[in-house]
This record gives C-alpha cells, sequence and structure tokens, in this order.
C-alpha cells in the first residue's frame, strides 16, 4: 500500500496544483485527503480507494 499512495502522491504534485503532498503513515486502511487541513476524501467513509481522476477533481476545486 506504500507504494501505491507514493506514486499517487507524485501523479498528485505532477498533474494538479498541488505544490507538495505529504504521506502521513497511519494504520487500518486509513486513507484521506486533506487540502489546508480540511477532509476532502476519507476511504474510511465510503469504503473504497478513490480513483485518480476522482483525486483530480477533488484537488482542482
Amino acid at each position: 500500500m506504500k507504494k501505491i499512495a507514493a506514486g499517487l502522491a507524485q501523479r498528485i504534485e505532477s498533474r494538479t496544483k498541488v505544490i507538495k503532498v505529504e504521506l502521513i503513515p497511519s494504520s487500518g486502511g486509513v486513507f484521506e485527503i486533506k487540502v489546508d487541513g480540511k477532509l476532502v476524501f476519507s476511504k474510511k467513509t465510503v469504503n473504497r480507494f478513490p480513483d485518480e481522476s476522482e483525486i483530480e477533481e477533488i484537488l482542482s476545486m
């Protein structure tokens, strides 16, 4: 899962206006995306991993 998250972070930085993506280790299958401290996606809430286009859409807002 670390490799997937790291690759996703790299693609987010290269394809969006986001300057830096920070990966924070966790456990229990948690995957969250926060923008300016605001939670914009939670795998735990929706019970699935986001696809790349969904993340790009969230981050382009």
